[in-house]
């Protein structure tokens, strides 16, 4: 059985439902850009392996972590997992996969510019990778599993160093999704409120893991106490495709090489 902390969400806690629904959105918004070899970079639990792996002729993943790699390997036999920590993409030639795949990664990495450029590597003339991560413009508190987030605006132009087409779109969210981010972040007010100190921005990550685990994970288990309706009943057909990325709860980024 897999440990969660809320930086892994679980599609089977209640309370973490909303967030497993907005990750698992994007494997939906990504299949029509699914062609030929499919490489996901930092698969975790491999919540959208059943959905895109049958589109695809071939399908690889990388994740860090043994665990995760070793149960998934029991699970599908059939296609092809690897530990790695990247980047860069060890063991993977230049230009030989049509499609990326990589969501809620790159705010985990340093070397976001190597990131990158590993993905161009690898991707085939005419390849399309597609990314989301969080845009920082809705974040509620700092998160020390995070080495940074981004504007829309940061990371297209981050983009654009790399690749000669960019597009970015946006994750957003209709009216129930909407309240419960706003329920969110009332709640999220109620406890930071006491951070007179800004502690939060202040402090090395490493000592916030704990206490900001903690404390996120008390703030869902209330709000799903407080209105499990609301929690417990949004569904990824709840998340939307938007164009203005600004407004977005997640980035949606579309390279091609």
């Amino acid at each position: 059985m897999a440990t969660y902390t809320t930086e892994i969400a679980s599609d089977s806690i209640p309370s973490d439902n909303p967030i497993h629904q907005r990750l698992l959105k994007a494997y939906y918004l990504a299949k029509p850009y699914i062609n030929g070899k499919l490489l996901e970079l930092g698969c975790g639990e491999g919540r959208g392996v059943e959905l895109l792996a049958p589109l695809s002729e071939k399908y690889v993943a990388l994740d860090k972590i043994d665990e995760v790699i070793a149960r998934l390997k029991s699970k599908y036999p059939e296609l092809d997992f690897r530990q790695s920590v990247f980047p860069p993409f060890n063991d993977i030639a230049d230009n030989s996969f049509d499609t990326i795949v990589s969501f809620q990664v790159i705010e985990h990495i340093k070397a976001d510019g190597d990131f990158l450029s590993e993905i161009h590597r690898v991707l085939k003339p005419g390849g399309k990778a597609v990314l989301t991560t969080p845009n920082i413009k809705k974040t509620l508190t700092r998160n020390p599993w995070h080495v940074r987030e981004y504007t829309a605006n940061q990371l297209t132009e981050l983009a654009k160093k790399y690749f000669d087409k960019v597009e970015m779109k946006g994750v957003g969210g209709n009216e129930k999704v909407m309240a419960y981010y706003e329920e969110n972040k009332k709640s999220v007010e109620r406890i930071t409120r006491f951070d007179i100190f800004n502690l939060q921005y202040r402090l090395p990550a490493p000592l916030l893991r704990i206490p900001y685990d903690l404390l996120n994970r008390f703030n869902r288990n209330k709000l799903n106490s407080a209105n499990s309706g609301l929690v417990t009943e949004i569904h990824h057909d709840d998340y939307l495709l938007v164009d203005n990325a600004d407004q977005a709860l997640d980035l949606f980024l579309i390279l091609e090489k």
